[in-house]
């Protein structure tokens, strides 16, 4: 109940029913005071304001502000500084227990009043409000955001692309701020737009599309590249005024990247990849056409629908959107691609590649053919290696496994599963630590020949049975992938090596599979009975030991 409300409740009580003052204060809860003033009139009384916090530096500030007038007359370099000021009262008003901050502040606050006052001043900055005609203008920029990636808190960026006319904006999250992701974002956007705009596109003066500002004036030097690319699609540019002042040339989207920010990615959200942020910020797109921006009649999507035929059509030429990077493979068989080290095949070592790099992923060519492709790592200083890239070398150095660094990556990535890691243990115990691990790296290597749930599924099927080879393990993936049903999967350490193995009915030993196609023994079991015959007559003909003293 508002205060007023309050009021007319107890002039009504007080006419209808007769309360006296304290009847109506206990009934409302209220000081008989606030009684009084309500029977007295029908509009409470404004609340009084506080004073003024007094400040100790009252009683300078006529002396200041005649300082800065007496300036307006005086040669620039002949001025008053802050400094100067705060020493003048010093010396000549007695000023004690005031700081120089406090004379900084009140002359950073004063000055500019004083210099409009006196007409010298700049004109204040007014938003001019404007209008905007369909499938014209449009703008774009972009915003930091935090999401939980893998469970580990990663700062992204938010990429918008926004209609003036409508208000439709297209949004997707990358990895970095670069230029590909900057074209990407683009290329995504005008996708789903179904077209280009025809006017200008207002822009922040970012390191992605400008190289340099020249002076203060409009005039920029644009990055090559993106000549290209604006050039490919049809785009004009705008660039806003450097920094802050340049803000409001494109609220539009300044405000959106907020709006989107607290509404959409509030609380923090927690994917496991940031295909699967962008495939949800989709649906939250489809979802704001329903929405209206303030007290517009028509909402954003029937908007769009009247400026989307106006917009000019997308060109049907492909635009490479990734960075490219000439690079040399090192002898850790690694590429360094801004901080980052991405492995690549250990064949290559010395040789030149060629690198794609995209927003979200690189690919790494040699020769024209693909050779690797990684997931682009956010962290920098940070790694991204391929357990199967180092095989070859594994081979000849299985000592090396247990503790590698793709070996680690590839069991978090879930590509090296406890299902690997059992059959492992069984295989070293069984043929010892260096025989088994090079075991274990034929079967990894099957990975590039089978699909990994066929070689897995082989694997799980080998154990069961304890057949600890590579090539039993390959006989059984071929099964999984023929469509053979495959036992359940096997965890660590769940049978200690040699006992026995109760085989489900679907599966065979192969040491029975091979018994059975031999033919019927039907030989006697053998015998040494006629070897333990000769053993006297030996020991018969043997000539007696003589000593050396005797023969002579």
């Amino acid at each position: 109940m508002t205060k007023v409300e309050l009021f007319a409740a107890i002039r009504r009580d007080s006419r209808l029913e007769g309360l006296s003052q304290r009847a109506l204060a206990t009934k409302y809860g209220v000081h008989r005071r606030m009684v009084a003033e309500a029977l007295t009139s029908a509009w409470p009384q404004p609340r009084k304001k506080m004073p003024p916090r007094q400040s100790r530096l009252d009683p300078f500030k006529p002396a200041i502000d005649q300082m800065l007038w007496t300036d307006l007359n005086a040669p620039r370099k002949q001025r008053h500084t802050v400094r100067r000021i705060f020493n003048r009262l010093v010396a000549e008003q007695e000023m004690e227990g005031v700081s120089y901050s406090t004379v900084c502040n009140y002359v950073a606050w004063r000055l500019p009043l004083i210099l409009q006052e006196a007409g010298r001043g700049p004109p204040p900055e007014v938003p001019i409000d404007q209008i905007h005609k369909p499938g014209v203008e449009a703008e774009v920029d972009f915003g930091d955001v935090w999401i939980d990636l893998a469970g580990v808190r990663t700062a992204c960026y938010l990429f918008v692309f926004r209609m003036s006319y409508s208000g439709k904006a297209v949004h997707r999250v990358t990895a970095s701020c670069g230029q590909e992701a900057f074209f990407e974002g683009h290329a995504h956007a005008l996708s789903l737009l179904g077209g280009v705009p025809s006017g200008k596109v207002r822009y922040d003066n970012l390191k992605a599309a400008v190289a340099q500002v020249v002076g203060f004036a409009r005039a920029r030097v644009e990055n090559q590249r993106w000549v290209a690319f604006r050039s490919h699609y049809g785009l004009d540019a705008f660039y806003c005024r450097p920094g802050k002042d340049g803000a409001h040339e494109k609220g539009g989207v300044e405000g959106e990247v907020g709006r989107f920010r607290h509404n959409r990615l509030v609380p923090v959200p927690r994917v496991e990849s940031l295909a699967e942020l962008n495939s949800m910020i989709e649906q939250w797109d489809r979802e704001d056409d329903q929405r209206r921006i303030g007290s517009r009649v028509r909402t954003v999507g029937e908007d769009f629908a009247t400026e989307r035929p106006l917009l000019q059509p997308l060109p049907e030429e492909h635009f490479e959107t990734g960075r490219v990077f000439q690079l040399r493979v090192d002898r850790r068989s690694q590429i360094t691609v801004r901080s980052v080290r991405y492995s690549v095949p250990v064949r290559l070592i010395g040789y030149p590649v060629r690198v794609l790099l995209h927003a979200s992923h690189l690919v790494i060519y040699h020769k024209g053919v693909e050779v690797a492709r990684h997931e682009r790592l956010i962290a920098k200083s940070g790694s991204r290696l391929e357990l199967d890239h180092f095989l070859e070398v594994l081979l000849r150095k299985p000592g090396a496994l247990p503790g590698a660094t793709a070996l680690d990556q590839a069991r978090q990535g879930g590509k090296f599963t406890p299902v690997h890691d059992a059959w492992w243990a069984a295989v070293r115990k069984a043929h010892g630590d260096a025989a088994g691990t090079r075991a274990l790296i034929e079967v990894l290597l099957l990975h590039r020949s089978m699909a990994h749930e066929h070689v897995v599924a082989g694997i799980a099927t080998a154990l069961k049975v304890g057949a600890l080879t590579a090539d039993a393990v390959a006989v059984e993936a071929r099964k999984a992938a023929h469509g053979d049903p495959q036992p359940t999967t096997v965890e660590p350490g769940a049978r200690p090596i040699g006992t026995p193995v109760q085989l489900p009915e679907d599966i065979a030993s192969l040491t029975q599979r091979r018994l059975a196609t031999l033919p019927v023994d039907t030989r006697p079991l053998p015998s040494v009975a006629a070897y333990d015959e000769l053993l006297p007559s030996r020991r018969a003909l043997a000539p007696p030991a003589t000593s050396q003293g005797d023969a002579s």
